[in-house]
């Protein structure tokens, strides 16, 4: 009986390793896409409010892009916490921008019930493309990268965004 316990244990522990590391390899940033970078910083998104939105602008200081919808919960879980972040950190030059990979119009109903005082670009589909070009190679939702001043990224992270990591961030940025 004590051997079938062992042998069990072991047999559990070695698939809770395997998942472990199966979800860091799924969850861990690829390399980015050449010519990533440059075409990065030519684009421009509509606002929920249809106004374009120019990369350009947000040249020579840290930024946080976070790509997000309205259908992911730890995107919308993370969202006030971003909007915290930028508040707190925008008079030291930090930019936080939210692309949102979702429809418009369920876009401008969410900012309705949960305004940001941060950008958000609309970026559709499009915005799957440029994260995976960014070096998320699932597509998976929420992904964040953090640019520096010189436009090189410094961070990136696919999954929720918590306190611990914008305070890394904004000391190591």
């Amino acid at each position: 009986m004590n051997q079938r316990r062992l042998l069990m244990g072991g047999v559990a522990a070695a698939a809770g390793l395997a998942g472990a590391g199966l979800a860091w390899w799924r969850l861990a940033p690829t390399a980015v896409a050449d010519g990533a970078l440059p075409g990065f910083w030519t684009q421009t998104w509509d606002t929920p409010a249809g106004q374009p939105l120019a990369m350009q602008r947000f040249q020579g200081r840290p930024l946080l892009l976070n790509f997000w919808a309205t259908w992911c919960p730890p995107c919308v879980e993370e969202l006030p916490l971003l909007n915290a972040f930028y508040a707190e950190r925008q008079a030291q030059g930090w930019q936080v921008l939210g692309l949102a990979v979702d429809q418009p119009s369920a876009v401008r109903q969410f900012l309705q019930r949960l305004p940001l005082a941060f950008p958000v670009g609309l970026a559709g589909l499009g915005g799957t493309e440029l994260s995976r070009q960014l070096g998320n190679a699932t597509g998976g939702l929420p992904f964040t990268v953090v640019f520096n001043a010189a436009g090189q990224i410094a961070q990136r992270k696919i999954g929720q965004v918590h306190l611990e990591d914008l305070q890394a961030w904004a000391q190591s940025t």
